[in-house]
């Protein structure tokens, strides 16, 4: 993985996205759904593509948000459907499209006053509250955000009746209902103007923000956060819930300060990640440079990405905290801090989340739940309460309630960030200083993950891999003892694979929102075995599908 020599820095004016065009594309450019690249696509977190690349256009809107509108048919969802959108650029004109089918298909549509920004915690929370007591006329969701990605980029995701992300077998309907309807020229679309479609009698004004903010209390302890006296920094890092910080703290009496209100589509004011990129990554030390510079003021500090779902931890004792390291720190913790929780939940994580978690768990006495990455895989565990934690590596975790019940089946930010104040509250130490006290007892681990371009024929080679075409027999001079291509916990395909050895693990995966594939690695021995198993892991995946894209 070569770093860019901008990584860190603000970006130039001539890095930044022209937004008039971008919106222009997306209206007046038509995909060619003979094309693989321009066919609708649903990764692991939804659809998500540029319309200056032809991937995320007016045309797949309509088709999507139809395709949606024949499965809630198909399936006799007749509930409201919560609508919410993020920050970027393509957002916006996307959510019209969206209003203009769903009014057309005589959809029930709730969004926020004012048209104001919903984070995807926010909308999984609204549609286990509003399903909570009914077993007939349930709601959904749809969240139009690319999460994280690069603003020249737009994403839609569909959750159904269970609140989270929708399993593979829906977004596969979907996608190819999407396709066929492109294909066809949009003849199925319903829609109406956008001007007649807002004004109509089955859209509803639903006030998400104080619906999901008075009920926090429920699963973080806001009181010892509040009567420990500790100063909070945030930055919603110009995202959906960056008008939801301030009511928090205004209304549970902390000591938080809302570092960056500022909402710019081009996010002018993040610095750059790895690759140059301007992306909105609270994990990436290079995205969070604005963040990590203003941190020592504050006891702890933490940011969210674009649509909320993903956290940064920023603490005193030692910065921008390694993902694997907050999950780890976040489990101990809240398994010794929720006595209501049944002795029999257990801890879900993906399989390349740290082994640290399996040390964890079994001093814990629980049972660990490894799946693939992507969170639907933990839906129906946190669903029907068998998942106290469930967490994946790239930031993205929840929990249940202080009471053992489900809070959210999505990913949620805002509550793993304000965990680490209940935890720096409660314990008098940061969250990092409670993962060196785990090493110190469990022992140490090294982890790191790297990043490298791919096609999309390259992702699709990696991500059907099977563990007889890997022929190596040793990696980082281990003995490979396992290879992996299904999660043990669910035996769902990994898409990619896994390998296993007596003193470490490696794996690869394609990503499934952008055009790169993923290595990522841990060595219980040294970092310089680390860097021996990412390199034997270049080896494994350069072999298998070419070497990384020009």
């Amino acid at each position: 993985m070569k770093i860019s020599p901008f990584a860190g820095k603000p970006p130039l004016a001539s890095d930044l996205i022209d937004i008039s065009k971008l919106i222009e594309a997306y209206e007046s450019w038509p995909p060619n759904p003979e094309l693989a690249t321009e066919r609708v696509h649903f990764g692991t977190s939804g659809h998500r593509g540029s319309s200056l690349d032809l991937s995320f256009n007016k045309n797949h809107i309509l088709a999507i948000s139809q395709a949606i509108c024949f499965y809630r048919k198909a399936k006799n969802i007749t509930g409201p459907l919560f609508l919410g959108l993020d920050t970027h650029a393509l957002s916006r004109p996307a959510f019209e499209t969206t209003l203009e089918v769903l009014v057309a298909n005589e959809v029930t549509v709730m969004i926020a006053q004012e048209y104001e920004f919903t984070p995807t915690p926010v909308i999984s929370h609204a549609i286990l509250a509003y399903n909570q007591s009914r077993t007939t006329a349930l709601a959904d969701g749809i969240v139009i955000t690319p999460s994280h990605n690069p603003p020249r980029e737009g994403g839609f995701k569909y959750n159904p009746v269970h609140g989270g992300p929708a399993q593979t077998e829906i977004t596969d309907w979907i996608q190819n209902q999407a396709n066929a309807i492109l294909k066809n020229n949009l003849a199925e679309v319903r829609r109406v103007p956008y001007e007649r479609a807002k004004k109509c009698s089955s859209i509803h004004s639903y006030d998400f923000l104080n619906a999901y903010v008075r009920d926090l209390e429920n699963i973080i302890d806001m009181r010892v956060i509040r009567d420990s006296k500790i100063k909070m920094g945030v930055d919603p890092l110009g995202g959906a819930g960056v008008h939801y910080w301030q009511p928090i703290a205004e209304f549970y009496k902390i000591d938080l300060s809302v570092l960056n209100t500022e909402v710019d589509p081009r996010f002018r004011f993040m610095t750059r990640d790895w690759d140059g990129q301007i992306r909105m990554d609270p994990s990436s030390e290079y995205a969070m440079q604005s963040l990590l510079k203003k941190s020592e003021s504050y006891d702890i500090s933490f940011a969210c990405d674009t649509d909320h779902d993903r956290h940064g931890i920023v603490t005193k004792s030692s910065g921008l905290m390694p993902t694997n390291h907050y999950l780890s720190s976040a489990i101990d913790y809240l398994f010794h801090h929720r006595p209501a929780w049944s002795t029999t939940l257990k801890v879900g994580k993906t399989l390349v989340s740290t082994q640290m978690i399996d040390r964890i768990s079994s001093r814990l006495g629980r049972l660990v739940y490894e799946v693939p990455v992507g969170f639907k895989w933990f839906v129906e565990g946190l669903l029907h309460e068998k998942l106290g934690f469930a967490g994946e590596e790239s930031a993205g975790a929840t929990f249940l309630r202080n009471n053992g019940k489900v809070w959210t089946t999505d990913k949620d930010g805002l509550i793993s960030s304000l965990l680490s104040a209940e935890m720096t509250a409660r314990l008098g130490k940061d969250p990092a200083e409670l993962y060196r006290q785990l090493t110190e007892s469990l022992g140490p681990v090294f982890s790191d993950r790297i990043e490298a371009p791919a096609s999309l024929e390259q992702r699709n080679q990696l991500g059907k891999i099977v563990h007889e075409q890997i022929k190596v027999i040793s990696v980082g001079g281990d003995h490979i003892e396992k290879i992996l291509a299904k999660a043990p916990g669910n035996n769902a395909p990994m898409g990619g694979f896994k390998i296993e050895t007596k003193n470490g693990w490696l794996a690869a995966r394609p990503s499934g929102t952008e055009d790169i594939y993923k290595i990522y690695a841990e060595s219980f021995v040294s970092r310089a075995h680390l860097s021996n198993l990412l390199e034997a892991g270049q080896k494994i995946v350069d072999d298998l599908i070419g070497g990384p894209a020009k």
